[in-house]
């Protein structure tokens, strides 16, 4: 049996070096005896092991490059077991070099789970680690301690992470399980366990004040707290004492936040509203028709979604044009300009315009309802479907555009707009590109919306989607030359 005694505190090197002796020399895994010496033991620093001589007869000893990453976290493992399980690996690794691809092999789960452990606690570290100023300078840089105690041995591997982030202090970050310290040129860390001063600065208020901001008692959910921040660690936190009590009052606290909803739109939109009733009341009696609907639908009280959006949002292009473009409803930056398509999906609208060879300024632009239709989430206003009776609501102010324009096509953009223009409650799917027949001699042609394809989350999909978009307006574009020399 060949004992080997190692310090054991997340060196990979030491174990390396001697599991690579060991395997040239054909020692099995059975004959190796790994000791590591614990917190409370002396290290074994002063005389390294006697290790056999390699086998000339023996096959180099090589890994496979996943190997090299999943033993240097699990070195930092506190588990006893870890050295005798990486040999175990390395030894079955020379016969075959795809092991650790059998994730239900009993030895490789191990390993990823005891790596998972490490890599957790090298997170929960970046995350809790508090720094406490120290009073004095030196050459002119502030210094900072910080007290953190970590499940293993990940102090060595995640200092690189505070050496990039905090390179223009000092610092020392000490802990049971070694120190590690930054002078602005030199990391330098210390397998000795670290002494806890216990001291406060005033940036512990700053970090109450923070918590208590951030603190969301709606989304309150306890376990996962706990699982997430180990009371082990709310000891060192100077936001740990607000806790308790943000607990104890969640409930109440949600109550409050209930009853001061948001429900209240920018702080713009009042004087907005009141520009635009004021515009309505100053149009002359003997107006244009168009001129004359546009001021009429800005005073529409016809469904609830006016009571909170900013503005009407009426169409606008010629008012001859061949072509008119339906969507759904205005967006959030619609709702403030005052003026169809020109957020998010607007600018992709007219991307896409641009490369089927469509001029928008020849397009009469407008949306199957009027208003803006949203959920109030923070500051953020998230787009919300208009039901079946907004768009009838609606509806009427569409048709009246329709018969002012006149126009020789109508492109539905989405299946609101289908829905609006023809009653059709069948999947777009199923209508996309077929040209449908309207009242008189206008043609109704059914497409997707352009947010749509903000909304697909994989960017070849998005592609894909894109040009199926562009070959639709070809194809609208080639259609509206027919009419216009037909007509």
């Amino acid at each position: 049996m060949q004992t080997i005694p190692l310090v054991g505190r997340g060196d990979f090197s030491e174990w390396r070096d001697a599991a690579r002796a060991l395997a040239a020399a054909g020692v099995s895994p059975r004959e190796v005896d790994w000791r590591a010496g614990g917190p409370d033991e002396q290290l074994f620093t002063a005389v390294p092991p006697d290790l056999p001589k390699p086998d000339p007869a023996s096959q180099p000893i090589t890994v496979p490059p996943a190997f090299l990453p999943l033993a240097e976290a699990v070195v930092c493992h506190t588990e006893p077991g870890r050295f005798h399980l990486l040999y175990r690996l390395l030894w079955r690794l020379q016969s075959d070099r795809r092991l650790l691809e059998l994730t239900a092999d009993k030895d490789v789960a191990w390993a990823r789970l005891l790596a998972k452990n490490v890599h957790r606690d090298g997170h929960k570290m970046t995350a809790f680690v508090r720094f406490k100023e120290i009073a004095g300078e030196t050459e002119g840089r502030r210094r900072f301690f910080a007290w953190f105690e970590p499940s293993h041995f990940v102090v060595a591997r995640t200092a690189p992470f505070f050496r990039r982030r905090f390179a223009d202090m000092d610092w020392i970050i000490a802990t049971p399980k070694g120190t590690a310290s930054w002078d602005g040129e030199s990391l330098i860390f210390d397998t000795r366990p670290g002494e806890n001063p216990g001291h406060g600065d005033p940036t512990d208020a700053l970090w109450r004040t923070y918590y208590a901001s951030i603190f969301n008692p709606a989304r309150l959910k306890l376990k996962a707290m706990q699982a997430e921040m180990p009371k082990k660690y709310w000891r060192n936190l100077p936001e740990a004492d607000l806790i308790p009590g943000m607990i104890a009052n969640a409930e109440e606290e949600v109550r409050a936040m209930a009853a001061r909803a948001a429900s209240d739109p920018p702080p713009f939109h009042h004087r907005l509203q009141d520009a635009a009733r004021t515009a309505a009341q100053a149009l002359p009696a003997n107006a244009d028709p168009f001129d004359a609907l546009r001021e009429e639908a800005r005073r529409c009280t016809r469904c609830p979604l006016h009571c909170t959006a900013t503005q009407t949002v009426f169409g606008e292009g010629p008012r001859d044009a061949h072509v008119m473009m339906v969507g759904e409803q205005p967006g959030d930056q619609e709702d403030l300009a005052g003026r169809p398509f020109v957020g998010p999906a607007g600018q992709v609208f007219d991307a896409v315009l641009k490369e089927a060879g469509i001029t928008r300024e020849k397009l009469y632009l407008t949306n199957a309802v009027k208003h803006f239709k949203y959920v109030p989430r923070g500051k953020r206003r998230i787009h919300q479907k208009p039901g079946r009776e907004e768009i009838e609501h609606c509806r009427w102010w569409l048709s009246k555009e329709v018969e002012l324009v006149r126009p020789r096509l109508i492109v539905a953009l989405g299946a609101t707009a289908v829905y609006a223009l023809s009653g059709e409650r069948r999947p777009l799917s199923q209508l996309r590109g077929r040209p449908l027949a309207m009242q008189g001699d206008t043609i109704l042609y059914p497409t997707v919306h352009p947010s749509y394809l903000l909304r697909l989350p994989d960017e070849a999909e998005r592609r894909r989607h894109h040009a199926l978009f562009v070959e639709d307006m070809k194809t609208i574009r080639h259609l509206a030359e027919t009419l216009a020399v037909a007509g």
